[in-house]
């Protein structure tokens, strides 16, 4: 079948920033049908300046949209026109993952795919093309005859090397621009499933709570493709939790040391991940690896309970010191905004970032997204469902003792502390203010140029 796979466009402030990544998602998706020999085509909107009109889904039987919760109405939007044009809509993502009935009742949408979408889209399409019965296959949702069916979940994706790498033959490699320290970057995912199930978060609710891994055979072979044919010397790991395991960190740090690789890289991690296994940052930090992400959310224990974040905030100090003797920088995030919150509270929270003093901090608003434990708490309190403002900038349930406005008030005072001090403003927040300004007006783009149906390093 002729397949088209459309990314939705963002416009958050890390966006603008110029950190544009591949959509892995959709191109695990369109590796998984390209190989079973549909004709496949990805539009990342992110990217590509395309109006969302004039894109031939005619072209196309099936058209398959991945979305989150900020992109839904432009998501949406997108399925009208394709819906128009007469093709079969299919709709996927954490967010439809858990609103599925709500996203069908728009009319634009024939199917939602809930969960991991690589197996489930293959089996959709043998139902779309008659060879199977739409009643057997797992993970989707639909209407037929005014009825709403959600079909029983699919099972989750246990052998994650048995999935091809992502079809970057088919995304615009040269036109993510993201760097790491000056040096254009990619990224990867080597595990999926959180065990940790933290309350504003959705990854452990699509992902499981079960992790699964890679191999470090099968992620050596993708950066193989990443650092030598695609000529990348920084990549981000974008696994939820890329430290769960520190026996398989260490194995694939000294695989990458025995191959003599010189890249830079980044991860996600946890407190506990670091304080516990400091032989284990070491290797990283000889194997390359430059930042950690953790996040630290709040000063107020009573906050870290309510997130179910099973965090200790005195440990967090402890971590710093270590990725820090190693030479590591560290980005750490820090959440206001919970039900309970006062801005006393909030001003502790403020001034414990100040005091751990991560090379980056990232400060946002607290919110319920679908299919969190959060969402559930908080559904009687929401304010509005306007989506495209569930982008950790805004205030969208009621709080005990803040209003929207003075929590958006509180966000901006926390940025303003944290990179208005006078070596910050010097080393970060200029720059920053800059690019925040002009990022969009520069069309850059990565030095790689498509030869015999892949991408190479010019």
């Amino acid at each position: 079948m002729r397949v088209l796979l459309v990314n939705p466009p963002m416009a958050s402030y890390y966006h603008r920033l110029g950190l544009k990544y591949p959509p892995l998602g959709i191109g695990y998706i369109a590796g998984v049908l390209q190989k079973e020999g549909h004709i496949v085509r990805v539009i990342d909107l992110n990217v590509e300046k395309i109006n969302i009109g004039n894109i031939p889904y005619q072209d196309f039987d099936v058209v398959g949209i991945s979305t989150d919760t900020t992109r839904y109405p432009i998501a949406i939007s997108i399925a009208r026109y394709a819906k128009a044009r007469g093709c079969r809509v299919v709709i996927g993502g954490p967010h439809t993952t858990f609103l599925d009935r709500e996203t069908l009742e728009t009319g634009y949408i024939d199917y939602v795919v809930r969960g991991e979408g690589e197996y489930i889209m293959l089996e959709l399409l043998k139902a779309v093309e008659g060879e199977k019965d739409i009643r057997e296959v797992k993970g989707v949702s639909y209407i037929k005859d005014g009825e709403f069916i959600r079909n029983p979940d699919a099972e989750l994706i246990r052998d994650l090397d048995s999935l091809p790498f992502p079809a970057r033959n088919l995304l615009p490699m040269d036109r993510y621009t993201a760097k790491l320290e000056g040096t254009y970057a990619t990224s990867l995912v080597t595990s999926r499933g959180c065990p940790f199930n933290c309350s504003f978060c959705s990854a452990s609710a699509f992902s499981g709570i079960e992790w699964r891994s890679r191999s470090v055979k099968n992620i050596v072979e993708e950066l193989e493709i990443l650092y030598k044919k695609y000529g990348f010397k920084a990549i981000a790991f974008f696994d939820d939790n890329f430290t769960l395991n520190p026996n398989r960190v260490t194995e694939l740090c000294e695989e990458i040391l025995r191959l003599g690789w010189k890249f830079k890289w980044w991860a996600f991690s946890r407190v506990e991940g670091i304080l516990n296994n400091p032989k284990m940052v070491e290797l990283m930090a000889k194997a390359g690896n430059y930042m950690v992400f953790i996040g630290f959310e709040s000063a107020n224990q009573e906050v870290l309970d309510s997130f179910k974040k099973k965090l200790a905030v005195e440990k967090a100090k402890e971590a710093i010191s270590i990725l820090r003797r190693n030479k590591i920088k560290v980005m750490g995030s820090f959440i206001l905004g919970a039900i309970g919150e006062t801005k006393e509270m909030i001003q502790r929270t403020i001034d414990y970032a100040r005091r751990l003093d991560p090379d980056i901090a990232q400060f946002s608003v607290l919110t319920p997204y679908p299919g969190t434990a959060l969402f559930e708490e908080v559904k009687s309190r929401l304010i509005h469902k306007n989506w495209s403002l569930y982008d950790g900038g805004y205030n969208v349930f009621r709080l005990e003792h803040l209003n929207p406005r003075e929590v958006r008030w509180l966000i901006a005072k926390a940025y303003i502390s944290f990179y208005g001090r006078p070596r910050r403003l010097l080393k970060q927040g200029i720059s920053s203010l800059w690019s925040m300004i002009i990022g969009y007006k520069f069309d850059r783009k990565v030095p790689l140029r498509f030869v015999e149906g892949d991408w190479c390093r010019i």
